[in-house]
């Protein structure tokens, strides 16, 4: 029986609604979700690949399968071929700098293993302190000195397709993080699955992300007498589903349409919408939107799919809104082997 494509948008719908309802109904008071500020790591949170970043952040169910998958859902880079490296770059608020690179390789029918690399620098900080009792007064004192801050993280992951339509990952993780002459490091796992559920093109996708243990910053402090305080991961929780329309045999235009809700141990629960259109495989218009954030709404963003030979490159680009913060841009750029 074909089924049209008003009646698979109609499904679509349903099954997002019947997610949300969920939530909803979940039993938890508003007061016990408000977790801001209760783990460290943050800096785990930026993804820094423009498409995900261009689709809401709705990344656990998309599918296309490039090296930037290590970012988002680890099950997904099974659907590379051979060989792909994606570059990315971005200036996040407070104009902090961030690139990540991740590359994804195929072993016949052994699957795919990826390598990544993710870089944040805060630039130079003006250093403060609290001004001397003598003084009578306990403002902070700008010392004319300044610090730096940067955290890196570097990633392995592993990516198989179980069955045809089941494809499973996941991800080892170390991190480092420093802030003038303090650090400390860690380690974390994701996994992630992907599956077809043989109706049309829908899928579902489940993600956990950032299991590690607490850490914190190293050493006894002179100066303060006493030692910091441990911090947790980011942990987060995602499910999402998928489903593409105008994807007829013989059909330039491709419609694909994804919703994601995210758990994390860390703040309220949150809902990310995301669709992309796609024509002729190579050109690509993206816009999501992110529900229950304080200040996150809108995104969209675009790319270009081009053939190099026997090379396909990509190039990507991401608009993120922070309201009174300011915008992000992001731009990633791919080859595929």
């Amino acid at each position: 029986m074909k089924i049209s494509n008003k009646s698979s948008v109609l499904i679509f719908l349903c099954v997002c609604l019947f997610t949300i309802k969920i939530y909803a109904q979940s039993g938890i008071a508003e007061n016990d979700i408000e977790r801001a500020g209760q783990s460290g790591w943050q800096f785990l949170k930026i993804n820094g690949d423009s498409r995900q970043a261009a689709l809401g952040g709705a990344f656990t169910a998309v599918s296309e399968g490039d090296a930037n998958s290590v970012f988002g859902n680890p099950a997904s880079l099974s659907d590379i071929e051979y060989f792909d490296v994606q570059i990315n770059v971005l200036k996040w608020i407070a104009d902090i700098n961030y690139q990540s690179f991740a590359a994804g390789y195929r072993l016949g029918d052994y699957g795919v293993v990826g390598v990544s690399l993710a870089m944040l620098d805060y630039g130079d900080i003006p250093e403060t302190i609290n001004a001397p009792s003598s003084s009578g007064g306990t403002s902070a004192l700008i010392t004319g000195n300044t610090f730096s801050a940067n955290d890196f993280v570097v990633g392995f992951t592993y990516a198989k397709k179980i069955t045809e339509n089941l494809s499973v990952g996941g991800s080892v993780r170390y991190m480092e993080q420093h802030i003038a002459e303090l650090s400390m490091n860690n380690w974390s796992l994701d996994i992630g699955t992907l599956y077809y559920t043989g109706f049309r093109s829908l899928r579902i996708a489940i993600t956990a992300r950032n299991f590690g243990p607490d850490s914190r910053f190293g050493g006894w402090s002179e100066e303060y007498q006493t030692e910091s305080d441990y911090v947790r991961m980011p942990l987060d929780f995602r499910a999402g589903i998928a489903m593409d329309f105008l994807d007829e045999p013989g059909s330039q235009h491709l419609l694909t349409a994804i919703f994601e809700s995210n758990h994390p141990n860390d703040g309220k629960e949150k809902f990310h919408f995301g669709i992309s259109y796609a024509f002729d495989k190579m050109f690509f218009l993206r816009a999501g939107y992110k529900l229950n954030y304080d200040v996150q709404r809108f995104t969209f963003g675009a790319g270009i799919n081009y053939p190099i030979g026997s090379t396909r490159g990509t190039i990507n680009y991401a608009y993120v809104d922070f309201g009174e913060l300011t915008q992000v841009h992001t731009f990633s750029l791919g080859f595929s082997f």
